[in-house]
């Protein structure tokens, strides 16, 4: 698993790298699950001595961990988590944390709300202002994410179904719906890493995708609205939010 630097972007996978990521990790679950307790301060040298590291990898650790606002840093004091309503909530490493904690499932549930609030509007935007050759490459998704929902080549499928439903948001001609494009992707892959997706696509959520490209392609805002409201309506009934 590669890491993430305070700017959201991936680190590279260097043992340094992986040792800092392994550390963030784990120091943020601890204070999602409760052991490590809110303003209860740790020091670097507590860091050092727990994960046999180095002050510098220490000092890079309480660097990330402030920059997702996970703790505040205090000179002589250490890092002092803050309550998890102040972290940076829409960052990709905290929803990541989230799910690797006991707090996964009504982190995947908060999200799927904002899908519900989102990819509706975000299909309907795409049919209205995607170009044709944009536009042209939904129905061709949908077919591969039939394809490989009825085979059961899960792995490919869901991977297809991250890029149908990022491409929406890139697509949709408004650059916030585009900014959601990773966060919708971790959802949709938390779903599966949780064991909340079906061992196989239901037909309707393949005829609700086939619904939406065919949408998209006839620039039928309306239609793709609808369309995309059937699939994030089942994903919500699955988690019981309706």
């Amino acid at each position: 698993m590669t890491g993430a630097t305070a700017s959201g972007n991936r680190i590279t996978d260097t043992p340094s790298g992986l040792l800092h990521q392994a550390i963030t990790d784990e120091l943020a679950v601890d204070i999602l699950d409760g052991r490590w307790p809110v303003g209860e301060p740790l020091t670097l040298e507590d860091i050092q001595e727990r994960f046999s590291t180095s002050r510098t990898v220490a000092r890079e650790v309480a660097k990330y961990l402030e920059s997702m606002c996970a703790v505040t840093v205090r000179r002589r004091v250490g890092l002092v988590p803050r309550p998890v309503g102040e972290w940076s909530a829409l960052n990709t490493q905290v929803i990541r944390w989230k799910l690797m904690s006991s707090r996964r499932k009504e982190q995947l549930r908060t999200l799927t709300e904002l899908r519900l609030a989102v990819e509706p509007a975000a299909a309907a935007a795409a049919a209205r202002n995607a170009t044709m050759e944009a536009r042209a490459m939904f129905p061709v998704m949908a077919a591969e994410l039939r394809r490989h929902g009825e085979t059961g080549d899960l792995d490919d499928f869901h991977d297809l179904d991250v890029r149908f439903h990022s491409s929406l948001l890139l697509n949709s001609g408004n650059e916030l719906f585009a900014g959601m494009a990773d966060i919708i992707g971790i959802v949709l892959r938390g779903r599966v890493e949780l064991h909340m997706y079906p061992q196989r696509p239901k037909p309707a959520a393949l005829d609700a995708h086939d619904a939406v490209a065919e949408a998209v392609w006839r620039g039928d805002p309306d239609g793709a609205r609808e369309a995309m409201h059937a699939i994030v309506d089942e994903v919500a009934e699955s988690l019981e939010l309706t």
